[in-house]
């Protein structure tokens, strides 16, 4: 017996009770069985109520995407073993060298990423309902550079997290900081990305190879995602593809620094007076 989807009214109406759990400060608590969010479709169709809303409100267009679980690292953390997908929108997007400050956030995280921007459209047309290939992706690429996303888990309890909750929370992006597009880039399974502190302490390091064996293939899961729905990428999209090392929260002041062998880096200024 198939499920029944959600219908709009039922996503408009979770949606809502989401963005007001946000303006109240609410803790994240895992929602989805309680709010009738029964399978993946369902969970993407209240992301995407949620996002109109926040759009609306904010007067703000989509910048981009966000991957998050595509390595073992994070999906070990969450708890969840496949990766979800969210938007990023343009009010959130910050050059490197952002001034953050963890009061403004539930929980204040933030992941060290690769981001790739696209030169042009990666339409459903374009595919013919073929899968994507690593090859359409790349060439539809225009510039790679190091990024780091703000996520706010509203300091959840991970032991409690389940994915449907997460996903329609918009896998909780809070925007992203990025450092300057290479137009030319190496290979990213084979870089090697380093999270320094002020002092110049190392925090964590971590490969591209961790991220789905190449983060390129984080871009092709999303197009392939995009377009089972009838989305597609576009042309001057953002997409993170996803952390190397899992989320740091930083409660103190100071400065951390991501750098990507081959890429350049990116940093940010966490300001917690």
């Amino acid at each position: 017996m198939e499920t029944e989807q959600m219908d709009f009214p039922a996503a408009q109406d979770v949606a809502e009770w989401l963005t007001k759990q946000h303006a109240d400060s609410r803790r994240f608590e895992p929602f989805a069985a309680a709010r009738g969010i029964r399978t993946m479709p369902d969970a993407y169709r209240v992301q995407d109520r949620f996002n109109a809303l926040r759009s609306a409100s904010r007067a703000v267009s989509r910048a981009g995407y966000k991957i998050g679980l595509t390595s073992t690292a994070m999906q070990a953390m969450c708890g969840i073993d496949t990766p979800v997908a969210g938007v990023v929108f343009a009010d959130r997007v910050h050059a490197s060298g952002a001034v953050l400050k963890p009061s403004a956030y539930g929980r204040f995280g933030i992941e060290f990423e690769i981001a790739v921007r696209l030169g042009r459209d990666l339409a459903p047309s374009d595919l013919s309902g073929q899968p994507v290939t690593l090859a359409e992706v790349v060439a539809a690429i225009d510039g790679v550079a190091p990024a780091i996303e703000i996520v706010d888990d509203r300091a959840c309890d991970y032991k409690t997290l389940d994915m449907l909750s997460l996903v329609a929370d918009n896998a909780w992006n809070a925007g992203i900081v990025v450092g300057t597009f290479q137009s030319s880039w190496p290979d990213l399974a084979s870089v090697e990305g380093s999270v320094t502190t002020e002092d110049g302490s190392v925090l964590d390091t971590g490969r591209g190879a961790d991220v789905l064996g190449n983060p390129l293939l984080s871009v092709v899961w999303l197009a392939e995602h995009l377009a089972a729905s009838g989305g597609s990428l576009r042309s001057g999209d953002i997409v993170m593809t996803g952390s190397m090392v899992t989320t740091k929260f930083p409660n103190t002041s100071g400065r951390f620094r991501f750098e990507v062998s081959g890429l350049g880096w990116v940093e940010v200024q966490v300001d917690a007076g």
